[in-house]
């Protein structure tokens, strides 16, 4: 069954919105807007929206098990406790690349933390991908390229994929027991006269879902990387699609207005809003994150 057309459940204007994980504990959608420095809550069920101020670049914001998130700040990560409103640090992130700043991120089934960088200007080829270890620190775990997204990862933990939007490609890898990435190949490769390949995330047939940033779209691909699903959009960019809602049928998709021209954004106002479509095939809960944090809330 195709999925239902997308429709604008918040009309916010992000400027890069982002990072989208529906949080089970709170019922609610919690997304970012990279670029305005906040992060954001919507609950589907009352329609309530909430939002708090970060200090720096907000790449995502993840459910953590002490209670509160780990935010993906321009420097590294912070702990966010969204009672306060208060950032915590957690640990540095590439404190000698200036000009980097985390991207995006997603919590495997072990309660682990990836997450990339990228440069900020979208134009070194200084993005890696990192997995948070024991103590604060972080573990270099390859795909360097310009703008890293993702991970995702399927539903078993055993598949990690991460995108290399600027060349098109989506590679996969198999997570080890111990959690390292091996075996790395060539998951799908996106023509960018269809777009590019920005936020990935995983349902629960293992399918991979993946929005199209300047492709006014979102793709679903089978876990041997054929497109069996193309859901369009109102808007050009589409940054990354999460599942909620109490059967986790509920698509949301993030958006963003940056880069649009006033004539463009004329043309499609709803730039930058956040977006609800219904699926077929249900998503995956979030984890929370567990390893390498300390008992302190």
């Amino acid at each position: 069954m195709a999925a239902g057309s997308p429709v604008s459940v918040w009309s916010l204007g992000a400027e890069l919105g982002e990072g989208p994980v529906w949080v089970r504990r709170d019922s609610a959608l919690w997304f970012t807007d990279i670029k305005k420095r906040q992060i954001h809550r919507f609950e589907p069920t009352s329609g309530d929206k909430k939002s708090w101020e970060a200090p720096e670049y907000v790449g995502f914001a993840l459910p953590a098990a002490p209670g509160g998130f780990i935010a993906g700040l321009q420097s590294g990560l912070s702990h966010f406790d969204e009672r306060s409103g208060a950032f915590r640090p957690v640990a540095l992130v590439e404190p000698d690349l200036p000009a980097n700043r985390i991207n995006d991120g997603t919590v495997d089934p072990n309660g682990r933390l990836w997450f990339g960088t990228m440069d900020n200007d979208e134009k070194a080829e200084t993005g890696v991908i990192y997995r948070l270890g024991d103590h604060g620190s972080v573990i270099k775990s390859g795909g360097e390229c310009c703008i890293t997204n993702g991970p995702a990862v399927s539903p078993d933990g055993r598949t990690l994929y991460h995108i290399d939007t600027l060349r098109g490609l989506v590679f996969a890898c198999t997570v080890s027991d111990e959690g390292s990435l091996t075996e790395r190949r060539l998951f799908c490769q996106i023509d960018s006269r269809d777009g590019y390949p920005d936020g990935p995330t995983v349902d629960s047939e293992g399918c991979v879902w993946i929005g199209l940033y300047s492709g006014w779209s979102a793709r679903r691909y089978s876990p041997d990387g054929r497109l069996i699903e193309t859901v369009r959009f109102p808007v050009s960019n589409v940054t990354k699609i999460a599942f909620g809602g109490p059967d986790l049928r509920t698509g949301f998709a993030t958006t963003a207005r940056q880069g649009l021209k006033p004539e463009q954004l004329a043309e499609q106002p709803q730039a930058g809003d956040l977006f609800a479509f219904e699926v077929e095939t249900p998503g995956i809960f979030s984890a929370e994150v567990s390893q390498g944090l300390s008992d302190e809330p």
